[in-house]
């Protein structure tokens, strides 16, 4: 039919009509379904199940007894592991607990607290601004929020950010003090950050002294489709100068259990030996037996990469299903946009602007739960309200065509309604 932009009134109520009666045969079902959260499913988490009986001692490589006390910033061959798999140096880390992001929160509450090495409390100054590429991960922002810092959102583009926005902000202003990035298959869009962006971030000139990168590489390993790699930003950052400029997270969290993972940082030696004996007062030891289960499951780096491959084999159909009906279901109509992710968690599309609330609202009516609208956003305020995140990691292949059968539905609703609204 083309772009609905230019059918006329009667064309879009006969179009309402119709796929209203469809959504309405679809709500009467009773669906119960969930894109909401990037979840492992049941079957993705069968693929660790040996992870639960993995250890046949208790003892790590130095005689530690995992059972007890003690190594409060990981056993050795915990980060010889990690150290294998990210290119990161295992003196560069700090190993344990479930969760990169409550490493997230650890970092946040020490530097306004404490203040970067050599550096004053942020909590002490009138206004601490954090930049945000959007869409994003709403998580991050949650962070930036409990501590009361400013958020900026900057536009992401198909190599990152929009480094020419970044660098302006910067460099203007000594109150910019930190950017939110995930760079490999991002939140929501499952972009790759360029050479060039990693570079640009890496050595590009602040006026804030103490500005910081918080470098959430959660899907570092999730090559859904075909491998791709970064440049390495912790190198790159300290061969300009800026060592301490970065820090990097990563966790187990959908590699194996998101209950029983590993989390991790990483960051320059000033900022590493500041966090130590931060830890080394907030607890004795993090989980060191889940820490040695990981080691002994996955053997070494390449054990990893391994599993990463059957993790893929099971979300590249899912993927490909959504990716497909949202092809076949809006190609050429101008309804929605959508650039394909190169791997990840994760679909972002875009509805007509002024759609997107109203399509999460019809699609909860009828029993299947999306990601909030303007989530991806800081403040929750998607400026366009056209931005949803679609998570089909979570249900299974069945459950998926149903849901995005319905998801189309709502699309077409809130698109016809918002078109005739025009018309008036």
């Amino acid at each position: 039919m083309g772009e609905w932009k230019g059918l006329s009134r009667e064309q879009l109520s006969a179009l309402l009509d119709e796929n209203k009666k469809t959504y309405d045969e679809i709500k009467s079902k009773g669906l119960r379904l969930d894109l909401s959260r990037g979840k492992p499913s049941p079957d993705v988490l069968d693929l660790s199940n040996g992870l639960l009986g993995a250890l046949d001692s208790y003892y790590a490589e130095d005689g530690t007894d995992v059972r007890n006390y003690g190594v409060p910033t990981g056993l050795p061959e915990c980060k010889r592991l990690f150290s294998e798999l990210l290119g990161i140096s295992p003196d560069s880390m700090i190993v344990g607990g479930n969760s990169s992001l409550s490493h997230m929160y650890n970092v946040f509450s020490t530097l306004y607290l404490f203040g970067p090495p050599g550096h004053e409390p942020w909590g002490r100054r009138e206004k601490v601004k954090i930049l945000c590429p959007c869409p994003g991960y709403d998580r991050h922002f949650g962070v930036s929020g409990d501590f009361g810092a400013e958020m900026i959102a900057v536009p992401m583009t198909e190599n990152g950010p929009d480094m020419d926005a970044v660098e302006a902000l910067v460099a203007s202003d000594e109150s910019v003090k930190g950017i939110w990035c995930v760079p490999l298959y991002s939140n929501p869009e499952g972009v790759v950050y360029s050479d060039d962006t990693v570079k640009r971030l890496a050595s590009m000139r602040t006026a804030a002294p103490d500005f910081r990168i918080f470098w959430d590489n959660a899907y570092g390993v999730h090559h859904v489709f075909d491998e791709h790699k970064i440049a390495d930003i912790m190198k790159l950052s300290a061969a300009a100068g800026n060592a301490e400029r970065v820090y990097y997270f990563f966790s187990t969290s959908k590699v194996t259990f998101p209950g029983g993972g590993i989390g991790l940082f990483a960051s320059g030696p000033e900022n590493i030996k500041q966090m130590t004996a931060h830890i080394t007062t907030k607890t004795i030891g993090y989980d060191k037996i889940i820490q040695l289960r990981t080691v002994k499951f996955f053997g070494d780096a390449n054990g990893v990469r391994t599993h990463m491959r059957k993790i893929g084999d099971v979300l590249r159909p899912k993927f490909e299903l959504t990716l497909s009906a949202l092809e076949r279901d809006f190609a050429g109509t101008g309804l929605v946009r959508c650039t394909p992710p190169k791997g990840g968690y994760f679909v972002s599309i875009d509805t007509l602007n002024g759609c997107a609330k109203r399509v999460v609202r019809l699609a909860e009516e009828a029993g299947t739960a999306l990601t909030e609208a303007g989530a991806t956003y800081p403040y929750k305020k998607d400026p366009n309200d056209s931005n949803i995140r679609i998570a089909p990691t979570y249900p299974s292949l069945e459950e998926l065509r149903q849901t995005m059968e319905l998801l189309s539905l709502c699309i077409k609703i809130a698109s016809a309604e918002k078109l005739l609204a025009a018309c008036e």
